[in-house]
């Protein structure tokens, strides 16, 4: 059953509107003034309002305009004893549904009230759809590019495995910048985008040629150039997946240097983002300790004393000092080479 409130000074015109809105099976109440108006919405949400324009105290005009801003999915006819157009076009802009002009006529108001209810209806289901579709869209949206990025991680492990040399050191990597986040106290939100960017901070290997990822003698000039662009290459496949420039920051400058002589950009010190220090670490600490097509791994020492030399030149010595202390003169308890899973609550597109 709907609910209509009738607000009249005068009791006559209440009393007769209020028998003909209750034998069409209506549910109302009729009230004297605008404050009183405002006083029964605040306590019950009523459908619709019979609104007299003219009434001491309140106006219909001022009362409406408080209907509107408070309670906007309430309809409201406003009831006038003048045919004022300006009075009409003012109340009709305001937002009011529809105007009956006194002295109401019994046989039309049924249809007036009835089409302005219909039209509330309609208005509500819409709204309710349009917000159901947009939520459906964003959680739709939100799939599809978490899929997006869990094939990119996929893609980059594949990459990985296709290599002895190099298989799990994104994971490993993750993981090592995983310990120190927590080592440093930061917050989980920007530690879950560091190991989320160690995840992936080599994908730009993609479009770095296989020969020379592969390759045992020492890279020409031309050939060192051609794998530093992975950096970038990476930053620009991972931007149509990831909503978050700190992360895209983060692997694009994992191989800046402390002292300014890393690329693409040869940031140095805080110029580099914390993440891309911190990755940086995590990244030499495990290419050091692994197989290479060049060379043999280093013994755990061997690379912990190699990363003391380096930091302050190299590496940041906050984040050094970190990781020395998670290894606690012992090798350092890197993750083995299961898979980790992606699991963040960082943005996507």
């Amino acid at each position: 059953m709907e609910h209509i409130l009738i607000v009249d000074d005068l009791a006559s015109i209440r009393k007769i509107v209020y028998r003909k809105l209750v034998s069409e099976g209506y549910k109302c109440r009729e009230v004297p003034d605008g404050d009183s108006a405002l006083e029964a919405i605040s306590e019950f949400e009523y459908d619709l309002v019979l609104l007299d324009v003219s009434m001491p105290g309140k106006s219909g005009i001022e009362v409406l305009r408080e209907i509107l801003a408070i309670y906007p999915d309430t309809s409201v006819i406003m009831v006038t004893s003048r045919d004022d157009a300006g009075t009409v076009i003012e109340t009709m802009k305001m937002g009011a549904c529809d105007y009956i002009i006194k002295p109401v006529n019994l046989s039309e108001l049924p249809i007036r009230v009835r089409k302005a209810l219909d039209r509330r209806k309609l208005v509500l289901e819409n709204k309710e759809y349009r917000l159901h579709l947009e939520d459906k869209v964003k959680e739709q949206t939100e799939k599809i590019h978490e899929a997006f990025l869990n094939s990119i991680t996929s893609l980059a492990f594949a990459l990985e495995a296709r290599d002895k040399y190099t298989s799990g050191h994104s994971q490993r990597v993750s993981k090592i910048a995983l310990l120190i986040c927590r080592r440093l106290g930061l917050k989980q939100s920007y530690t879950e985008k560091v190991t989320l960017a160690g995840l992936v901070h080599d994908i730009g290997k993609i479009g770095i040629k296989e020969s020379i990822l592969m390759k045992k003698e020492p890279l020409t000039d031309e050939e060192y150039s051609h794998i530093m662009a992975h950096s970038v290459i990476g930053e620009h496949i991972l931007r149509p997946a990831i909503n978050d420039e700190e992360i895209l920051k983060i692997v694009r400058h994992h191989h800046e240097r402390y002292n300014g002589t890393g690329y693409p950009d040869g940031l140095a010190r805080q110029r580099i983002p914390l993440g891309a220090r911190i990755l940086a670490v995590a990244d030499i600490y495990d290419a050091m300790t692994s197989d290479r097509p060049y060379r043999k791994a280093m013994k755990p020492n061997v690379a912990i004393d190699e990363l003391k030399k380096q930091s302050r030149h190299m590496f940041d010595p906050v984040v050094v000092n970190a990781f020395f202390s998670i290894a606690s003169g012992s090798p350092v308890a890197v993750p083995n080479r299961k898979r980790v899973a992606v699991k963040s609550r960082v943005s996507i597109k």
